[in-house]
């Protein structure tokens, strides 16, 4: 039987950065994946760290976990959010990998005395890379690439001539390039300018690379003159002129290039087998219940990098669809938990009918988030823990329930009397920082009557994981003396993966991160009970 050949889209950016590249190849991939396609998605970022794992998140927003453990780029939970989809490790790849992987093999010999260059080393390196996520799955039908950054970067110059070379190898009706770029709209003069797509098309031109469809961001939609002009000067059909204009709601991004056609262009274009027309009902259904929307809720959000939302982006995403299931605008405020003090703790919190304490390391900003677990705990106000979120949450509860005076994390205190939280040296060989964490899936087998058992309607859940330290199990039979319900625990380790207190309304944590598997339509479990007993909190 002949061997399917490998279909690709590249999507690449101009002009400026944060065009929602992410946004346009997800809602691609909806489109396609609708379609009856298999689509498999990848991210090329450009910068030299082998992944976002060390970054800061000032730096680079939330460090987003594949299922099989690789820290990745924030985009990749959109492409799992939006697609519907789960990915891997292929769908990362950092310059930082590709040069890793070309030195060494450079050490080892493998290149036979040559000079190693980037034409063609490094680029045969990302073309092998590309081909491997092609075929990460087994049977996808599509692969989506977004490659990072904009056209003209030094950093992106090597991801660009690769995709060129893939047009070259694969042939021209096996590859398709959508290129995203900035149109400005002049409120002033009311005027949309045209010249900078001219030149960034010119710029992605130069390269070799010529774009077969052009996605026109803009604060308007951009009018049809407007579109013809760019396609005579950047020699592209008119159909392959779309206005990406701003929308209230992302979901409406897949809606407003369906009506454009640019997925029937790219079916006719890479010769693809597949239904006619994408079925989106239940997309445009989510879209008319989220305009529809009239009761509201305030959840708090307790963190130490509030300031830069898109650090917790996956977490905000998770509260906003287990609104949807109810009906209900979740209305997040972002409460710097460096801020809260014994002082003024109680006035932050007292307007939110719920909290989460999302995920996060070092101590700075720790005695915030314990005091926000402490008042939840007291206050019978629900509350969802978030891998550090649990950890705190057990720390202030044997300072204040099994009056453990200052027990904490060896993280945070490494000479505290209570090692109720504890780096495990057995669990983790070597000393580096990057890609030593438990990461990615772990199993948990939920305690029969527990509330978790009741939201998640089985007994062994499997999700992801991103972290260090690990609750202590010799305290064990001291919380469960005061209250506390171990209701999820590590079949093969006996690790503690989620705790819950009796007699609350709802007071649940967990050392994974549901948040990376809920979906818009599908709404995490852990986000639907927190949402459902916010709701009636009175």
């Amino acid at each position: 039987m002949d061997k399917k050949p490998m279909k690709f889209i590249f999507v690449t950016g101009g002009v400026v950065s944060s065009l929602g590249k992410g946004i346009s190849a997800a809602s691609i991939g909806r489109l396609l994946k609708r379609r009856g396609l298999n689509i498999f998605s990848m991210k090329l970022d450009p910068y030299l760290n082998v992944d976002p794992g060390t970054m800061s998140p000032y730096q680079h927003g939330e460090v987003f976990v594949t299922q099989d453990g690789a820290e990745t780029d924030l985009d990749l939970g959109h492409y799992e959010r939006i697609i519907n989809t789960s990915l891997t490790k292929e769908s990362s790849v950092t310059s930082g990998k590709v040069y890793s992987t070309v030195i060494e093999k450079e050490r080892r010999g493998s290149y036979l005395g040559a000079t190693v260059q980037i034409i063609p080393h490094i680029t045969n390196e990302i073309k092998k890379r590309l081909i491997e996520g092609f075929n990460a799955k087994g049977d996808t039908d599509v692969c989506i690439v977004e490659i990072g950054g904009t056209v003209g970067d030094i950093e992106s110059l090597p991801f660009l001539e690769a995709i060129r070379q893939m047009r070259r190898e694969l042939g021209y009706e096996n590859t398709f390039f959508v290129h995203n770029t900035l149109v400005p709209y002049l409120k002033t003069t009311g005027e949309i300018k045209t010249k900078p797509t001219q030149h960034s098309v010119k710029e992605i031109t130069g390269l070799g690379i010529q774009p077969d469809a052009l996605l026109l961001r803009c604060e308007v939609k951009v009018d049809k003159k407007s579109r013809q002009k760019v396609a005579l000067f950047c020699n592209v059909s008119d159909e392959a002129v779309i206005s990406v204009e701003d929308v209230d709601i992302i979901y409406e991004v897949a809606l407003n290039l369906q009506k454009q056609h640019l997925d029937d262009l790219i079916v006719n274009h890479l010769r693809l087998n597949c239904n006619e027309k994408a079925n989106m009902d239940d997309w445009i259904a989510l879209i008319r219940k989220i305009k529809n929307i009239k009761k509201e809720v305030t959840i708090g959000l307790v963190g130490k990098y509030v300031s830069l939302h898109d650090a917790y982006i996956s977490v905000y995403e998770s509260l906003k669809f287990a609104g949807y299931k109810f009906d209900t605008k979740v209305n997040v405020k972002w409460i710097n938990s460096e801020n809260l003090t014994i002082e003024n703790y109680e006035d932050e919190l007292k307007d939110c009918k719920g909290i989460v304490v999302p995920g996060g390391f070092g101590v700075r900003g720790t005695d915030g988030k314990i005091l926000a677990a402490k008042y939840c705990r007291e206050h019978k106000l629900p509350y969802l823990g978030l891998c550090l979120g649990m950890q705190i949450a057990l720390i202030e509860f044997a300072n204040n329930c099994l009056h453990l005076e200052k027990a904490n994390s060896t993280e945070f205190d490494p000479e505290t009397p209570y090692k109720i939280i504890d780096y495990l040296p057995d669990q983790y060989k070597g000393i580096k920082m990057g890609g030593t964490m438990r990461l990615g899936n772990y199993e948990c087998k939920l305690a029969l009557g527990s509330k978790v058992h009741e939201l998640y309607k089985t007994d062994l859940i499997v999700e992801r994981h991103r972290h260090r330290y690990e609750f202590n199990n010799e305290f064990k039979s001291q919380f469960e003396e005061k209250g506390m319900v171990f209701s999820g625990i590590n079949p093969q380790t006996n690790l503690c993966e989620i705790i819950e207190l009796k007699d609350h309304p709802f007071f649940v944590a967990c050392q994974f991160h549901p948040e990376f598997k809920s979906r818009p339509l599908d709404p995490h479990p852990l986000f639907v009970g927190l949402l459902e007993a916010s709701i009636k909190h009175e």
